[in-house]
């Protein structure tokens, strides 16, 4: 594979650097964000072209690839930002774009891409774990349309959605790969509670309980019972663009580390220079270019027709960029001694974010297994 960047692709890389420098102040990175300050800094992304990157032209987007998000996933994850760009962009946004019909693409996307309308994706349930077609929400026809029953959990930043993709259970039993359907409901809808929590790194999500809710025969987002394969591909590009932010936070870790280690003193010499750890801030060099390269085969991989490779790749680079992230993080908190253990302290931050990133969409476990189960060529 060719990792080069073309000229386009370092000015894009170049403006949303410069982006998260001003807007993410390295003193208040990892930090919760007020509402205020959050819908400033999602203002200045879809001004930036940011929120409408993969979308058509005709729908406020600039049909940029994976590679291009990649680029903007590696920089917020150098300042610990994004917001929902992630949920609402990558996961919930993309996936209408390709399985949604004109008038609902039409209705949301460039809403999107303006910053006045956020979309967030609920499929995970209680218990399920990453098995993307264990769906017991039931979804029962209707007259009129639909009727929701069941609950949703970890739905990122589903405490600020407008809408929410829905993955609900329209035949078959509770695991079944077939009979699983999605379905496009309002933030809004009678029935619907939405309970907020805060993750580890500071972030928002939410749980969703449907209670009878009722959606229009239209909600329906591609075909009836056929929603995994679909979940399937917009999981994995969501996991490839963790790995691009594992990536962009393991080098800010390093840089931040390599900083106090040369203006540290103990014994009248700086940390710098002591070789255990030279060896130490070494082996961390060696894990970021892993995780860089595992995350540009893995962004590279979700553009092609061919499922198996792309499930592979995005399964190998999650591995690679979890235990990385684990290892960086340990080792960038243990040399900046017992700082490194306080919020004032950043590092404190960018290794929770690391330690989310290794669990969201599958840990390194299921993800090897995943890696083993699929067909040898």
């Amino acid at each position: 594979m060719d990792f080069s960047l073309t000229d386009d692709h370092m000015a894009l890389q170049d403006a949303v650097r410069r982006f998260c420098d001003g807007e993410y102040p390295a003193h208040t990175r990892g930090n919760p964000e007020p509402v205020a300050l959050a819908a400033q800094r999602w203002t200045g992304m879809a001004e930036l072209g940011l929120l409408g990157l993969p979308f058509h032209t005709e729908l406020g987007g600039s049909e940029q690839g994976t590679v291009e998000l990649m680029l903007v996933a590696t920089e917020l994850g150098r300042c610990l930002g994004g917001g929902a760009w992630l949920s609402s962009v990558v996961m919930a946004g993309q996936l209408l774009a390709e399985a949604g019909t004109p008038a609902q693409c039409s209705e949301w996307l460039p809403g999107i891409a303006g910053g006045e309308k956020t979309l967030a994706l609920a499929h995970a349930e209680p218990g399920s774990r990453y098995a993307l077609a264990s769906v017991s929400t039931t979804g029962c026809r209707e007259d009129r349309g639909w009727s929701i029953t069941g609950a949703k959990s970890l739905v990122l930043d589903g405490d600020r959605a407008d809408a929410y993709l829905v993955a609900v259970r329209t035949a078959g039993n509770d695991a079944d790969a077939n009979g699983v359907t999605l379905l496009l409901v309002d933030a809004k809808a009678p029935g619907l509670t939405i309970e907020r929590f805060a993750t580890l790194d500071a972030r928002n999500a939410a749980n969703l309980f449907f209670d009878n809710v009722t959606v229009p025969a239209e909600a329906v987002v591609g075909t009836v019972g056929a929603a995994v394969p679909l979940l399937d591909k917009a999981i994995d590009r969501a996991t490839a663009m963790l790995c691009a932010e594992a990536a962009g936070a393991i080098e800010a870790l390093i840089d931040m580390t390599a900083e106090h280690l040369k203006t540290r003193k103990q014994f009248g010499a700086p940390l710098a220079k002591f070789q255990v750890l030279q060896h130490r801030l070494a082996d961390m060099l060696i894990a970021a270019e892993q995780v860089k390269s595992m995350a540009c085969a893995a962004a590279m991989a979700v553009d092609s027709a061919d499922d198996v490779q792309r499930r592979r790749l995005v399964s190998a680079a999650k591995v690679v960029c979890g235990q990385a992230g684990r290892q960086v993080g340990q080792a960038a908190i243990q040399m900046h001694g017992a700082m490194g253990m306080t919020d004032e302290s950043r590092v404190g931050h960018y290794a929770k974010r690391l330690l989310v990133i290794q669990q969201l969409f599958g840990d390194a476990t299921h993800h090897l297994q995943r890696l083993a189960d699929q067909p040898r060529s």
